[in-house]
């Protein structure tokens, strides 16, 4: 498609009023060159990434294929701009979708595009309820990828603090293709001193089964995605239809089928296998079940292995289908449509529950209690109707793992209208509208109700072993559990206890935006050093948000044992006007050191229905010396407001902390005579606050009405050079400085806890609130400890590095191999200089860079999903267009993180300068360097073979103990959404053109 030169430098975006546009669709003409159309991101005005003032990574279909991915967040991630977020790699903690976390800020601060405008949210959640689901995205119809880092939201409007990721689509095709790829993981156990530690724990254990290690030689992950794409132009040419129908199934990956993550590691000097104080045998105060009698509890040995049943690859199926239209109904409008659709279907796995450790009421003439047991457990009250009241665990192993089945069915539509009103001036106006339905389910849970009535059994007048709310009629459906014996579990026990629940809910966002755009030159304005003239695009967009997220009463009130908190519900929405503008001033062009000089401004005002408004705007300009060389600076502030969640979400218990410092902190030292101190404790009551083997602890979170948005500022300096002695070659840097003050998010419970016993700050002490037992994890039957932790405008974010850019193409001839093809090397590589979290106003900053561990996760994972920060992140590629048959193109990459330190061992305020003689199995995450390899080839013309492998070497990831692993994120010792933790990556693809 050719248009004007007008046309090659404004994409038309923006809304004006009728009337604006009649006069200006009444200009005079302007004679223009006819030049090619490019759309790119990060501007109104398309020029590619080497022209451009915004630097802008692209991503082909080539690369896309030659990484092998049928999930498109592994390419996002594999870049050196993005990091962790929600993927397949996550269990415990995963709501079933994949987000893109750009320079580590967070899923919310970045903007997913699909031609330009917005991919709605993709889940109704509390923890994502504003955040795109890359499952949505087709990865057969992606042309291509850019992805743009620094604040954008002048073009783009909100969110766009870390940047965005446009998703350009296949709109023209013509003809029949197929994509079809599978896939698979294998890896060959290596880890011969890990499987040491595991043969000797297997040798001890109670149950060595759980620690059987798996086969020497694994394959599983199997992987595999077929799409169909077909499109027709019109008869007359002037338009055309291009759909698409997709299905990928994946399998599942547990943690026991690799020997790192075959038992939960502990922190130490060295690797031992641990695992979670709720274990099987049972728990019943200080005692362990032992055969049909109790034998004294050792904490260090009466745990469960919880690792082997977790999935480190979650299983999905997807069914995809969608069509992009567009047809010329006049010279000046050119209609156009979206239509696109999903339904992904996700489970999540995790290890059996049971009854977590809390405290429970047994009666002492309990009908399962042998007659030693009773007297052991109550003593002089043996066999009377009197209770004992202490903390219970059992795991269930009877009942097999907790699942969450995850579903979400997507809809976007877009509908619009677009064309040029005269040679100097066009628009674009369409309506968008994206809606996600959301259900799941939750199984193999207890209900903590139900835990205690069948923990009060006694014999009824047949003489019969049932509940005492049998006898007494307030829960007829009771069925007693019986704990005390191994092996007496029945299933009508685990029937009555293992209660299912449901949630679910709808997403939905609604766009209408109307654009006009034009060259001011046509009337004069324009420099008098430069040929072309000014560059404008104005107009506004209205937009609406809302979210209805619902669960059955189970899910609501938190009934469910082990589930992590609460579902309560939310049914909200808000409306956003916005009136925005951009141009690009050409100051002096073809001049003596001014090949090319110039300036871009945008502005855009945003009005939100529950209050604020705010302002953002762009200065920026480029600078071209002599042909080959491109200077480029700007500044941009970006807004983010609170989403519907941060704003609206009701009280809710969660787990939110990774410690408790009070616990277990022995008598004489510091923080047991602040702890006293601070709970009116004694400090034998302090040292005998039971720590949770887990590392998790409960925080109440909320929304809050009163948020503010966010602001941030991004400065970028760089440079572009294409040397004129080394064709083919162009390579540039840039600098990168990302600040957002205001950040919205809970302080965290363990900055909480910190700020209130280390630091001394008795404001935060009245934050912390124990139970009857002083514990902050342990009672699900009273007023449950936990740390009050509100969603606030805390303190900021600040990010800063480097950026380096290469491409390198050549014909071999150069080198006087005639005939020997072609070769083309691309790199990617960022150096993070910092990533700071100001957890409160005005106070200190923790920088996380080259940074990992639970300290760091909690502050940067409530709005940026934590995880390592490594310093150094490079991606190599050189491919060889070989001058063999069948257009065989081979290809290498190599992929780099650099290592990262324990955040506990850094002498930051914030982080505690841990002595180094700590957890020596965790101090460092050693580096890693992956290579990949694949080869193409196409045979008939029509058929596109392709075979690689990722991960060649079959790399072990980086390990750490579980002191340092927090959930989520941290999954099967190590943290598989940054390093590869399955082995080796193996896939064969075809695309077949018809």
């Amino acid at each position: 498609m050719k248009t004007n030169t007008m046309r090659e430098r404004l994409l038309a975006s923006s809304m004006i009023c009728g009337v604006a546009l009649a006069a200006l669709a009444a200009s005079p003409a302007f004679a223009q060159d006819e030049v090619q159309e490019v759309v790119v991101t990060g501007t109104r005005i398309p020029t590619p990434n080497l022209t451009s003032v915004s630097p802008v990574t692209a991503i082909g279909a080539a690369e896309l294929k030659a990484q092998g991915v049928t999930r498109v967040e592994d390419m996002i991630n594999s870049l050196p701009q993005a990091f962790a977020a929600q993927g397949s790699s996550i269990s415990n903690g995963s709501n079933g979708t994949a987000t893109v976390n750009l320079r580590g800020l967070g899923p919310s601060r970045t903007l997913v595009l699909i031609d330009g405008r917005r991919l709605g949210p993709g889940n109704p959640s509390q923890s994502t309820a504003a955040v795109a689901d890359l499952n949505f995205i087709p990865s057969a119809l992606v042309e291509r990828v850019d992805v743009l880092t620094g604040g954008a939201s002048a073009v783009y409007g909100a969110d766009a603090v870390a940047g965005v990721v446009n998703f350009i689509m296949k709109k023209d095709f013509e003809g029949v293709q197929l994509n079809a790829q599978w896939s698979t993981y294998q890896h060959s156990q290596h880890s011969d001193g890990l499987q040491s530690i595991i043969k000797a724990k297997a040798a001890t254990a109670n149950d060595p089964s759980q620690f059987a290690l798996p086969k020497d030689n694994v394959r599983d992950g199997d992987g595999a995605e077929v799409t169909l794409t077909f499109g027709v132009n019109s008869a007359d040419g002037k338009g055309n239809i291009t759909a698409y129908a997709s299905y990928r199934q994946i399998n599942a990956v547990l943690q026991g089928n690799r020997d790192y993550s075959v038992c939960t590691l502990n922190s130490g000097n060295a690797f031992t296998c641990g695992g979670s104080g709720t274990a099987s045998p049972a728990r019943v105060g200080g005692f362990t079940v032992a055969g049909n009698t109790f034998r004294a509890r050792n904490a260090t040995t009466d745990v469960y292995n919880f690792g082997p049943t977790n999935y480190y690859q979650r299983p999905d199926e997807r069914y995809a289908l969608g069509a992009f239209a567009h047809y010329q109904v006049a010279d000046w409008a050119e209609a156009y449509a979206q239509v696109m659709f999903m339904d992904d279907r996700s489970v999540a796995q995790i290890a059996p529950g049971g009854i977590f450790a809390a405290n429970f009421n047994i009666n002492c003439d309990n009908a399962f209690l042998t007659a030693t047991q009773q007297g052991q457990l109550c003593g002089a009250n043996a066999g009377t109707a009197n209770n004992f009241r202490g903390v219970v665990a059992k795991r269930n192993v009877e009942g097999g793992g907790r699942q969450s089945d995850f579903r979400h069915q997507s809809y976007r539509y877009v509908v619009g209208l677009k064309g040029d009103l005269s040679e100097n001036w066009n628009y674009d106006a369409y309506m968008e509208y994206t809606a996600t339905q959301f259900s799941a389910s939750q199984t193999a849970y207890f209900q903590t109700a139900r835990i205690q009535n069948a923990l009060i059994a006694r014999r009824n007048a047949a003489g019969q072993i049932v509940c005492q709310s049998v006898i007494d009629g307030t829960d007829p459906a009771c069925v007693p559990y019986n704990i005390f014996q191994e092996g007496q579990v029945t299933q009508a026990a685990l029937n009555y206890l293992q209660v299912p629940s449901y949630t679910g809910g709808d997403a939905s966002e609604r766009v209408v935006n109307f654009t006009v755009g034009g060259n001011l030159g046509a009337y004069g304005v324009k420099s008098p050093w430069a040929e072309d003239g000014v560059g404008v695009a104005f107009g506004s967009e209205y937009r609406r948000e809302h979210v209805d997220f619902h669960a059955d009463f189970v899910a609501t009130a938190g009934l469910l044992n082990g589930a992590g908190g609460a579902a309560p519900p939310i049914n909200k929405s808000f409306d956003l006007y916005e009136l925005f503008g951009e141009a690009r001033i050409p100051i002096a062009q073809d001049m003596p050191f001014a090949k090319s000089l110039q300036m871009e401004l945008a502005y855009r005002y945003s009005d939100y229905s529950f209050g604020p408004n705010t302002n953002t705007y762009k200065v920026a300009g480029d600078w071209e010396p002599v042909d080959g060389l491109r200077l480029r600076a700007s500044y941009q502030r970006a807004v983010r407001a609170p989403n519907i969640v941060e704003l609206y979400a009701t009280p809710n218990h969660v787990l939110d902390g990774s410690t408790d410092l009070c616990a277990g902190a022995a008598i004489g030292s510091a923080r047991n005579t602040r702890c006293a101190a601070v709970f009116k404790l004694t400090p034998a009551q302090v040292a005998a606050i039971e720590p949770n083997p887990a590392n998790q602890y409960y925080g109440q979170t909320a929304g809050n009405a009163n948020l503010q948005p966010e602001k941030s500022d991004t400065v970028s300096l760089g440079f572009v050079a294409r040397p004129t002695f080394a064709p083919g070659l162009n390579f540039s840097v840039d600098w990168f400085d990302i600040k957002v003050e205001d950040y919205i998010s809970p302080i965290g419970a363990d900055t909480i806890m910190k700020q209130c016993i280390d630091n001394g700050v008795d404001s935060f002490c009245s934050l912390i609130q124990r139970d009857s037992n002083n514990s902050i994890w342990l009672s699900p039957n009273g007023p449950l400890g936990h740390v009050i932790d509100q969603t606030k405008n805390t303190g900021s974010l600040h990010t800063a590095g480097i950026d380096f850019a290469a491409n390198y193409r050549t014909d071999l001839s150069v080198i006087g191999w005639d005939g020997g093809g072609s070769v083309a090397m691309s790199l990617a590589s960022t150096w993070l200089d910092k990533l700071e979290v100001q957890s409160l106003p005005g106070g200190a900053s923790t920088d996380c860079a080259g940074l990992y561990g639970a300290l760091c996760t909690a502050l940067l994972g409530a709005g940026t999903s934590g995880g390592p920060s490594p310093e150094w992140r490079h991606k190599f590629r050189a491919t060889w267009n070989t001058p063999f048959p069948m257009d065989l193109a081979l290809s290498a990459q190599v992929r780099h993180f650099s290592s990262v330190d324990l955040d506990s061992t850094s002498s930051q305020p914030g982080l505690g300068g841990a002595a180094p003689g700590g957890p020596t199995t965790d101090l460092k995450l050693g580096a890693r360097t992956y290579l990949d390899l694949l080869a193409t080839w196409t045979v008939a013309d029509r058929y596109n073979f392709r075979l690689g492998v990722n991960n060649v070497l079959d790399k072990d990831p980086p390990l750490n103990g579980a002191a340092n692993c927090p959930s989520g994120p941290c999954n099967g010792n190590t943290w598989p959404q940054v390093y590869d933790s399955l082995g080796r990556y193996l896939f064969i693809g075809l695309t077949a053109d018809f």
